[in-house]
């Protein structure tokens, strides 16, 4: 059973379709991919699903429940997550203070409380750090969890983005290039942590990517999307080989393209 239901998303912004009849289905525990060239809709399919931007049609369910017209607070406190493109940090915070922000849609006090430091607040700040220093403990990055973000390195900063999602306690997560900016080593420890976070914390994951190697080794199912419809989908490796989503990445048809070994090079060389 799929945890998370796309079903025939479309948007339009004024003469540009940016989705059209787009049907994703994440099962759960898996980790399914999105891939295609810039500007194929991947970043504007999240947004649609999160409720950033109001679909023209189509419906997004959870867990079987239609969750389409819900705000974005709501879907986080339901249990799902996201990370962004750009990184969705505030850098003049520390860590920690970010971890504490990414919670307050499961904040247990209300504004009178917090405005008035009633005894029930420092109760559940406590049990908030607590819980944001055990998320950091996790991913191996305590040590700087009173650190400033300005000067961080680049993929330190995208472990720390995917932490405070951590954070929210969700069961499905939705990761806005995870690898941008990361050479290939650095890509591969990614990639084998993820795994890890999937079989440790249950996780379900829809995964947008352009690293076609990180894609065909930690995913179980892949979409490609282009020019805001899907083109195919199916196993990573089928996927990463198909003629046509080689050609959408270079944006032209590929030639002498004899077998699935010299597609993947290809594929590779774009990602």
């Amino acid at each position: 059973m799929a945890v998370l239901e796309i079903r025939d998303m479309s948007i339009r912004f004024g003469g540009l379709q940016a989705l059209k009849d787009v049907n994703v289905d994440v099962p759960e525990w898996e980790i399914v991919g999105l891939i295609g060239p810039n500007g194929a809709g991947k970043t504007t399919l999240f947004n649609c699903i999160m409720g950033l931007y109001s679909p023209n049609s189509g419906t997004v369910t959870y867990r079987g429940r239609d969750i389409s017209l819900l705000p974005t607070h709501r879907k986080v406190s339901l249990g799902i997550g996201r990370t962004f493109q750009n990184i969705g940090l505030v850098r003049e915070l520390t860590v920690i203070e970010n971890f504490l922000l990414a919670q307050h849609p499961r904040i247990g006090y209300g504004a009178f409380g917090g405005m008035f430091g009633m005894p029930r607040t420092f109760l559940e700040e406590r049990r908030l750090r607590a819980n944001a220093m055990e998320v950091l403990d996790f991913i191996g990055l305590a040590h700087l969890a009173h650190s400033k973000l300005g000067g961080l390195p680049y993929g330190t900063l995208k472990l720390i983005e995917i932490g405070t999602v951590l954070a929210t306690d969700p069961d499905v997560i939705l990761l806005d290039e995870p690898s941008s900016g990361m050479g290939p080593d650095e890509a591969h420890a990614f990639g084998e942590r993820l795994l890890k976070l999937r079989q440790t914390l249950n996780l379900t994951v829809l995964m947008i990517e352009h690293h076609v190697p990180l894609v065909t080794s930690v995913c179980d199912y892949v979409y490609c999307l282009n020019f805001g419809q899907i083109l195919t989908h199916g196993k990573p490796r089928d996927v990463a080989s198909h003629p046509e989503v080689v050609a959408a990445y270079l944006g032209g048809e590929v030639e002498g393209l004899h077998s699935e070994d010299d597609a993947e090079e290809v594929a590779d060389v774009t990602s």
